[in-house]
């Protein structure tokens, strides 16, 4: 049965480098691991491929952060997939810069595009991966914070960070049938 990545983000050249978009950093990873390229259907970003055997959809959703939900809710009958079919990456400011975090199922904990998934599918249990991004220091400062780049001093970690989360969403999908 397949199952899909979904790479949180915001769309556009504007957001790509940001940190809101490192689930979708995540994604570029794995889609270049698996030696797939990304094609539109419809207004997404797909690659198709296998993962031991397993058919292997990696989904970029072509919506801002705070409305996913819907639009990857449209998607779903298309490919044939069901909420329990999703693994969901992205980006997690109370987490410090470059850890890793796996859950399984759980509240949308402040973060608006798991919310609008949350919401819109009627499930908290969704496979998660989170990336975290660190958080600013003042409150006020988080929406500039999370739509702003990662500075070079923090790349390596990043790109360490992506990697490994790319390797724990392989590891969701190879271990599915033994939860």
């Amino acid at each position: 049965m397949a199952q899909a990545v979904v790479g949180l983000g915001n769309p556009g050249l504007d957001y790509r480098g940001s940190r809101h978009n490192v689930g979708q950093r995540v994604a570029d990873h794995l889609a270049k691991t698996l030696g797939k390229r990304w094609r539109r259907e419809g207004e997404h970003q797909v690659a198709r491929g296998q993962w031991r055997g397993e058919p292997l959809l990696l989904l970029k959703p072509h919506a801002y952060m705070n409305v996913t939900g819907p639009a990857v809710a449209r998607l779903l009958p298309r490919l044939g997939l069901d909420p329990p079919d999703l693994i969901l990456v992205y980006d997690d400011i109370d987490l410090p810069l470059g850890k890793v975090r796996v859950r399984m199922r759980g509240s949308h904990g402040g973060h608006n595009g798991v919310r609008s998934l949350i919401e819109t599918l009627g499930t908290d249990r969704l496979r998660r991966v989170k990336v975290g991004i660190g958080r600013p220091g003042e409150k006020a400062e988080v929406v500039d914070y999370v739509l702003s780049s990662f500075r070079d001093e923090e790349l390596e970690l990043i790109d360490a960070a992506c990697t490994e989360a790319a390797d724990r969403v392989l590891d969701l999908v190879a271990n599915r049938g033994s939860r």
